[in-house]
Parts: C-alpha cells; structure tokens; sequence
C-alpha cells in the first residue's frame, strides 16, 4: 500500500511521534493506522496514545432525572448558533423529558412529545430553523439515587457535557463531585471487570512488546508487565482513578469515606466520535460562489 504524506500527518498529529517515525511505522503495518499506533507504542516512539479531537458536530447535551433514574440525550446542530438558541434548546429540554419513558435511541425518535413523535418535532424544527438536527445518543443510569452535572453548560440542564452518577446510598454532594470527575477525567469503564477485555488484552500485547524490546530476562518481564497493567487499569477505570477531589484517594475509596458506593455513570459530550471535513476559509468562499 503506498504510503502518502497525509497518512502520515494524520499518525504524526494523533501520536506525537517524528515524521519518519510515523512513515516507517505505517510502511511496517501496510498502512492500517490502528496497527500504526501501536507499533509506535511498541518501538517507545509515540509520545501518547491520544485521540485526534476532531469532534467538530455542534448541539447539545441535555440531562433528565427523576427519583432513582436519569437519562442524558445528545441533540447534534450543524453550527454551535443554533446550539445557543432557545428555540433549540427548548425542543432538547422536550426530549430529555421524552427520554425518561424509554430505554434507547429508537425508542426515544417514536416516543410522543406534545402529540408528535420526537422524530416529527425535530424534522419540524430543522423546517423552521432552516438547519439540520439530529437525535444522536441517549444513555441512563439508575440507582438508589442518581447525580447530574453539566460541564460547559448553555443553559439549566445542558451544555457540552453530560454526566449521569448512580449511587447505591445519598450523598449528592459526594454524587456530584464524582461526576465533576468524570466530566474531567472521562473514564473508559466503572472498574476493571466493565472494561471491554479486548482493549484489556491489547494494552497487556503492548505491554508485552514493549517489554521485550528492553531484552530484560522473562521473569523481569513478567513484573514489567504486572506493574504497568496495574497502572493501566487505575488510568482507565472510574473506581481506579485518583479523585480529583482528593488525589490521594482513589474514587473507589473516597466513595467508602463518604458512605456510598458508586454501581454506575453515564457521560456524554456533545460530537464525541465524529469527525466533519473540513475546507479552509478560500474553500468555503468558492463553494457559496457556485450556489
């Protein structure tokens, strides 16, 4: 597979690593990114496994709760203008409530929201408002009792992030620390036996390579190992972390200080996942030219 300048860009900008680092890796993999990465981690060449960050898809993220069940929906916009608009953000005010009756996304397009379905109301909204909208995402938690916050909010109950904390007790000010830290932090899993074990068994063949390469005798590699997957788990998992609040506490012990125990979390963020093409400011000019 040739390999362009571009791809090799795009691994320069998501690892940190030199150019010809990131050529002769993508060169090694045939070119699979993923591959690339890892190969990188391997060789102790990528500065971090970071994510590119082109979340570009504007709305937002309203958060619902009621009782021992909360629900968080993300309502996608074209353009962050129509985010901050309270017609907009009144219908995603709507729909969080409509969130509350239904367990997913497809539920929640049919379910009825002042005699129309969700799926209608928006479709209406785009009419009027002259921009496209979509229902995204929809996630719940629920618990004895369960926390909302909102990071970046735009108005009561929405904004850029959303997070859900379902507590087995009461303890709201304890429950919204712990999702200020979510916000923050955003964990992969609640604890190590959530966490997919695919990324798991990835991380310990990374671990594994990048061990060997130090030509270290295998009983030293295997406490390498041992010691860097510990490390790992505590990076990526809720109950792992060290709490913001408190760093020299972990969540899982902070949440024992305060009576509690924390069984779930939801966190959303407005254009998590997506990436949107984008044209320079020449691009854009030309294209309104054209019609």
């Amino acid at each position: 597979m040739a390999i362009t300048a571009k791809m090799v860009k795009e691994l320069r900008d998501s690892t940190g690593a030199g150019m010809m680092d990131a050529k002769k890796a993508l060169t090694e993999t045939d070119g699979d990114m993923e591959a690339a990465v890892d190969w990188l981690r391997t060789k102790g060449l990528a500065k971090a496994a970071k994510k590119s960050g082109r979340t570009a898809a504007e709305g937002l993220v309203a958060v619902s709760v009621a009782g021992g069940k909360g629900v968080a929906v993300e309502v996608n916009s074209e353009t962050d203008f129509v985010a901050k608009n309270a017609e907009f953000q009144e219908m995603v005010a709507g729909i969080a409530s409509a969130a509350m009756g239904v367990d997913d996304v497809e539920a929640l397009k049919a379910a009825d929201m002042g005699g129309k379905s969700v799926a209608d109301v928006v479709t209406d909204k785009v009419a009027t408002i002259g921009e496209n909208m979509s229902v995204r995402r929809m996630a719940s938690a629920e618990g004895a009792s369960v926390v909302s916050y909102i990071h970046n909010a735009a108005t009561d109950g929405m904004g850029k992030i959303g997070v859900l904390v379902a507590l087995d007790g009461e303890n709201e000010e304890f429950g919204k620390q712990v999702a200020m830290h979510i916000a923050a932090a955003n964990p992969q899993a609640l604890n190590s036996d959530a966490l997919d074990p695919a990324v798991v068994e990835k991380e310990r063949q990374i671990q594994i390579d990048i061990a060997r390469e130090s030509g270290k005798p295998e009983q030293v590699i295997e406490k390498m190992i041992e010691g860097r997957m510990k490390k790992f788990l505590a990076e990526v998992t809720l109950m792992g972390q060290a709490f913001v609040i408190n760093p020299d506490l972990t969540v899982e012990a902070a949440a024992k200080e305060a009576g509690v125990a924390v069984t779930g979390y939801v966190r959303l963020e407005v254009g998590e996942g997506i990436e949107v093409e984008k044209e320079d400011f020449a691009a854009e000019v030309a294209k309104a030219a054209q019609g």
